[in-house]
């Protein structure tokens, strides 16, 4: 590949085979690399991890460090349409050049060091934050935490969403052992906000151990509903009569409350008020979650893929009845526990429709269609291609029922794109 002329599609290839490994845990290369590029973080930079809820959270942080007047450069992972949007600056992704200049900077001084594809896009990342003179950086932790490529760089503060089983292979089979990868982003004399209420041990253990300054949920922060509004409330200071966030779903309000959560820890929560707080989330949204697209027919789209998802997007789907049936198109990668998503799902679901995720990790459609049938006691049908699932939820599907597309962002992806290509006709 001739660098100077390689189009980002030809070195998001190139990524993908330079690594032997697709998931390689440890900071030792992404350091060494820092180090070779001068990086450095932006005055203001928060790290976000957790189980879910870490893009929303994303969103959310990133509106309110715009609210303020901060140029802010986020970094996600994975993305849904193009790769361009794990790389944002004040919410737009990132040219197709610049993301090209900051691989061939990387790859300049990698030497023989076999950067994985995610190390690569996070040294990408900060690289194009410090060429665009980012003031803010929301970075989004990947799988783990301890051992991720993006705790290499140093927080202001930090916030750990919630912590639930996923990804058991690499980081532990119970949510203990999960917990202690996750709080391996915390940092001595710093804060770190940790978002459930529901805290294991391991949480303030490390922090205890480390120095750091834990802020937990209903502990040192607390929100509550009234009426259509809600409250937030610590021991310093109160924001009252908050708008619910734009973003759907039930879990969202408990996001919002650990984002704010970030900025009074983090020394910013002056900055903010309730007419400000309501401006900037009110009109959120962000593909794959709780997405509702209508296109000839009612589709629902949400990237649920451990348990602790599926039970979210159960509640959501609770609190939006519906008349007709549901018919859920449903694919999942081999890491995941199939049988304990589709448990809380199965009483909303009136036709399962199984696939195979774009992914080399996917779950063949013949096997997954048998551990839905075993896990729901109902028939779950196989299709060949997420088009073959579409075109038979869209026969199957009246304008009065919903599809529901749900188990992965490889299976939502592909749906995503069909019907972005539809609505453009």
């Amino acid at each position: 590949m001739t660098q100077a002329r390689a189009s980002l599609a030809d070195w998001l290839a190139r990524l993908e085979q330079i690594s032997p490994q697709e998931i390689v845990l440890g900071l030792e290369r992404v350091q060494v690399l820092i180090e070779r590029l001068a990086l450095r973080t932006p005055d203001t930079t928060f790290l976000i991890g957790g189980t879910n809820g870490k893009g929303s959270s994303v969103a959310m942080t990133t509106a309110l460090l715009r609210a303020i007047g901060k140029t802010v450069g986020t970094y996600t992972s994975p993305h849904i349409l193009r790769y361009n949007e794990r790389i944002c600056v004040d919410g737009e992704a990132l040219p197709d050049d610049e993301i090209v200049d900051a691989f061939a900077r990387i790859e300049a001084v990698r030497g023989d060091i076999p950067l994985t594809y995610f190390e690569f896009g996070t040294l990408a990342a900060m690289l194009a934050f410090t060429a665009r003179g980012v003031e803010a950086a929301v970075l989004e932790v990947g799988m783990g935490g301890r051992l991720d490529a993006v705790n290499a760089f140093e927080p202001t503060a930090s916030l750990i969403t919630n912590i639930a089983l996923d990804h058991c292979a690499w980081l532990g089979n119970d949510v203990e052992s999960i917990a202690v990868e996750k709080a391996g982003i915390m940092r001595a004399g710093k804060p770190v906000v940790f978002g459930s209420v529901d805290r294991p041990r391991a949480i303030a253990a490390t922090a205890d151990s480390l120095g750091a300054d834990l802020w937990a949920a209903g502990r040192d922060y607390r929100w509550q509903y009234r009426d259509e509004l809600w409250d937030w409330t610590s021991s310093e200071r109160s924001w009252t009569g908050l708008q619910p966030p734009g973003l759907g779903g039930a879990v969202q309000t408990g996001n919002a409350a650990g984002v704010l959560c970030l900025f009074a820890a983090a020394g910013l929560g002056d900055q903010l008020n309730t007419d400000l707080i309501n401006t900037a989330l009110a009109s959120l949204s962000l593909p794959g979650r709780m997405q509702s697209i209508n296109a000839e027919r009612n589709w629902l789209l949400d990237v649920a893929h451990n348990p602790a998802a599926a039970e979210a997007l159960a509640a959501s789907l609770s609190e939006r009845p519906f008349d007709g049936k549901t018919l859920a198109l449903f694919a999942m990668l081999d890491d995941k526990d199939v049988a304990a998503c589709v448990r809380p799902l199965a009483p909303h679901v009136d036709q399962w429709i199984g696939f195979t995720a774009q992914s080399p990790r996917a779950i063949p459609a013949h096997e997954l269609a048998r551990r839905v049938a075993n896990a729901s006691g109902a028939a779950c049908l196989e299709a060949r291609s997420p088009a073959a699932a579409m075109a038979f939820a869209s026969e199957h599907a009246t304008t009065n029922d919903r599809i529901l597309v749900t188990g992965s962002f490889f299976s939502v992806s592909p749906v995503l794109k069909a019907l972005e290509l539809y609505s453009r006709r």
